[in-house]
This record gives C-alpha cells, structure tokens and sequence, in this order.
C-alpha cells in the first residue's frame, strides 16, 4: 500500500499583512498594476498547492489617519478615512485575484454591503475551508488601532498557523539596512526581544497579541519572487519571531 503524500506546504492556513506603501511600489500614491499583479501571483501559487489564506491590508498608499492627525484633523476622522483607504486596496487586489480565476471575499469591519460582507468569524473561516481567499479591510473597525494590530486580531479569530509580515526588505535589522551598511540581520527573535528593544516590526499591541496566542511571525521581502511559497514549504527565509528561539 501506497503511503499518504506528503502535503508541499507547512502551513495550513496563513494571515498575509501587506501594508498600503507595498501596493504603489516606486509610485508617490496610489497602487502599482505591476506590484498588485505580482501579488497576486504569489498569492496564486500558494493556493494551489492547498494553502487557506487571508489578507489584511493597510491604506497608506492612499491615505494614513496618523498622518492626517498630524495636521491637526480629528484623530477618529483621520483613522476611519484611513480604513476606508484599506476598502479601496482590499477591492482592487480582489479583482486582479479573481481574474486570475481565484475566488474571494472582502470582509469589512466597517458596514458596506455594496462592496463587502460584515465580519463575521465563522463565515469568514467557512470560506477558508471552502478554498476561497478572504481578505479583511476596514482594520477593526474602531480608530487609534493599527492594521498590524487588525491582522493578529483576525489570525487569532480564524486559527491561522502564521502571520506572513510583508516589508521591502529581506528582515528585521537592528538597525535601518537601507541607511547602515553595518546593519545586522536577525534570522530568529522572541516577542519579548521585540518589545524590549522596540525592534520595528509591528506595533506593541501586534506583538503582545501574537505572544498571547503564540502565533509565530515571518517577516520577509514581499519583492523577492517565490519568497512567500518557499516560506510555506518551511525554507527558512526572512526573520521568525516566536515564543522562543
């Protein structure tokens, strides 16, 4: 008798983070077609070796609440314009997924029946089961929280395996790799090492939470063609970040 293959993948079901500044690429604003197409493409490869995954995604390209209370507008205005920045994002990355003849949902925290489903947990994982990628704007739905924070809340909600933390570069650095030759590379950090040295990786609360639920973090070069499937098939690529090292 034949024995069972063995899956191509570690992973069962991942959270991809991708922040709005990934989707406009060398632009000033707004999403890159090359970039989004890109995307998807890694996206593709992923699902068809079996991989469930969901997408949170950030707005800067377009408009940062941050920025916008930095300028003396209301702090609240500012976040909610943001995560209807994140709406714009989650669309144009569904479409360029479905015309690669995958099947999505958008999930918003916000209510917006015309473009996307409410957040609903169980629905949101049934999809998953179902092989369709779900991808959830509109961050939490409340002001003065990050869409870093937004994505390990949604990766505790749907039991996901790991948080794929997109950046532009191949790491987490003691210091900034674009401004300092010396720069040293990390291949593995815990949560408390994180937030002990306030190493840039994700906000205090993102972290916290996925030291909480012990959800391990890959932060890696979205760039790099074939990064995201070799992280899933368990090659070691980016920085990891777990309970221990």
């Amino acid at each position: 008798m034949d024995s069972p293959k063995k899956p191509a993948h570690k992973y069962k079901r991942v959270l991809l983070k991708l922040s709005g500044e990934a989707l406009q690429g060398s632009d000033e604003f707004g999403i890159s077609s090359e970039i989004i197409e890109k995307i998807s493409e890694e996206i593709l490869h992923i699902h068809k070796i079996g991989v469930q995954i969901a997408i949170v995604i950030g707005g800067g390209n377009i408009f940062r609440g941050v920025s916008g209370s930095s300028i003396g507008m209301d702090r609240s205005t500012a976040d909610y314009m943001g995560m209807l920045a994140t709406v714009i994002n989650a669309l144009a990355l569904q479409d360029h997924l479905e015309r690669k003849g995958l099947i999505t949902r958008v999930q918003s925290a916000l209510e917006i029946k015309q473009v996307a489903e409410p957040f609903i947990k169980r629905k949101a994982i049934r999809h998953l089961e179902k092989g369709r990628i779900v991808i959830f704007a509109s961050g939490i739905g409340n002001p003065f929280f990050t869409t870093d924070t937004a994505a390990t809340l949604r990766a505790l909600q749907i039991n996901a395996d790991l948080i794929l933390k997109a950046t532009k570069v191949d790491g987490v650095y003691d210091k900034d790799p674009m401004k300092h030759d010396d720069a040293k590379k990390f291949e593995e950090l815990t949560y408390m090492e994180i937030l002990k040295n306030e190493l840039k990786v994700m906000d205090a609360t993102a972290v916290s939470l996925c030291m909480e639920g012990n959800i391990p973090i890959i932060i890696f070069n979205l760039f790099e063609s074939g990064n995201i499937k070799n992280i899933i098939s368990g090659k070691k690529i980016g920085t990891i970040v777990r309970s221990s090292t």
